[in-house]
């Protein structure tokens, strides 16, 4: 039996199990690149389809530079952002460049939802918001002493964070299969 889905605000947030099991329902090198830099970047959707025109906001030290006015989000705090990256999405970002564009919102939610199906997986609350509210929880959860740079780095306030990404309820196989996809996150 699976574990009940973990839903914020009507948004799914996955186990790294879950995150395979989607992960292998994508089959194609490309969906599973668009999925993995989504993931690894914890971008704003909108944010990856303008990063994915944009090669030089790519740092290959381990960072995206999201210059001012990169995202058009009407409540941002940042004006510009230096997000941070994984060992995995230091290694992943550059693949990403290659493959097909990212589809609109509703085509990714299609996509996501048929993976799913694909995968035996229930779809319940994937969203294109599910990649990203999955990385922070897991960094939040493997690097509590660093929320604040995790905040600032996925461009939310200390505020959200404690309110949408703390005290999730991931167990002992959770945590360590969030090892792979935060190695290096620390540096």
């Amino acid at each position: 039996m699976q574990p009940k889905p973990i839903l914020k605000g009507g948004t799914r947030i996955l186990r790294p199990s879950e995150y395979e099991q989607l992960h292998e329902g994508a089959k194609t090198l490309d969906n599973r690149t668009l999925l993995d830099t989504l993931l690894l970047t914890g971008l704003r959707f909108t944010e990856a389809r303008l990063f994915q025109r944009h090669l030089d906001w790519f740092d290959s030290r381990g960072f995206v530079h999201l210059p001012i006015n990169a995202t058009r989000k009407v409540k941002r705090r940042q004006r510009e952002r230096w997000v941070k990256l994984s060992n995995k999405g230091t290694t992943v970002v550059p693949y990403f460049f290659k493959v097909r564009p990212l589809p609109t919102w509703k085509s990714w939610t299609e996509d996501l939802e048929r993976w799913a199906g694909r995968a035996e997986l229930d779809p319940t609350g994937l969203s294109p918001k599910s990649t990203r509210k999955s990385f922070e929880s897991w960094l939040i959860s493997t690097f509590p002493e660093r929320t604040l740079e995790i905040c600032l780095s996925m461009g939310h306030t200390q505020t959200t964070s404690l309110q949408h990404y703390v005290n999730m309820p991931f167990n002992s196989a959770d945590k360590e299969g969030m090892k792979e996809y935060v190695h290096g996150w620390e540096r």
